[in-house]
């Protein structure tokens, strides 16, 4: 049997909500709700959670069986990479089949989800596979301005369907989850390559929390979901 370890990087630093990785959301830190969804998954084998800040170690370390490894300063930064963070991981913890990176800023992704990516990629035998949602507003009523004339160009460069029903779907990263084989990341170093596979997830769910408005609308949409009887996962 395959091995996945979920991966959830949190730094200690933010700029846009100071320390949200450990600010509490719906009373737990935001880090919180990706660790649950994390161990509550069916096919992960472990939980890693990497930080360089002490609180948020000792929060992971609240959660029976989770691994912690405190990340050294120079991978600390607002400058450094994903995959600099990632392969520090790897290099560390070698022993997986595949790794599913979890960002704490995607709180409403949940168990299921993490769940029916991984279920997706197995089936259809792929390397990698990265979460999305349609984009909205669709591409098709965006435009670039010409720096020389200030003419509108059409972002996509055709005649525009005359119906919105009839728009072609476009998709954006949500970065709520990136899964992908061990050992094919550390050749590409990228979970993005021409033979990575999409799962959709629901514009509704698809909150990547970068500043305290982001933070505020994604607790007010927690709360909705809270309220519904028939949602489990939220309820530890």
């Amino acid at each position: 049997m395959s091995t996945f370890l979920a991966i959830i990087p949190a730094r200690g630093g933010s700029k846009g909500v100071p320390e949200k990785n450990k600010k509490l959301l719906c009373k737990k830190p935001l880090i919180s709700w990706t660790i649950e969804a994390a161990k509550q998954s069916k096919y992960v084998t472990d939980v890693l959670v990497s930080s360089d800040d002490p609180d948020i170690l000792e929060i992971a370390k609240t959660y029976e069986g989770v691994i912690t490894l405190e990340r050294p300063a120079h991978l600390a930064t607002d400058t450094v990479s994903s995959s600099e963070v990632l392969l520090h991981v790897i290099e560390n913890y070698p022993n997986y089949d595949y790794m599913i990176w979890l960002q704490p800023t995607s709180p409403l992704r949940t168990n299921l989800h993490i769940d029916e990516a991984v279920t997706q990629l197995t089936n259809q035998k792929a390397d990698f596979c990265v979460s999305v949602t349609e984009a909205e507003p669709s591409p098709y009523l965006m435009y670039k301005v010409d720096k020389k004339n200030g003419n509108c160009i059409p972002l996509i460069p055709k005649p525009h369907p005359v119906r919105r029903q009839d728009y072609e779907s476009y998709f954006l990263l949500n970065g709520a989850i990136y899964i992908g084989k061990t050992e094919c990341f550390k050749q590409t170093k990228t979970f993005l390559t021409e033979d990575t596979i999409f799962y959709q997830m629901p514009r509704s769910l698809s909150y990547d929390i970068d500043t305290q408005d982001d933070f505020e609308l994604c607790e007010f949409v927690m709360k909705k979901e809270l309220c519904k009887s028939n949602l489990q996962y939220y309820k530890k």
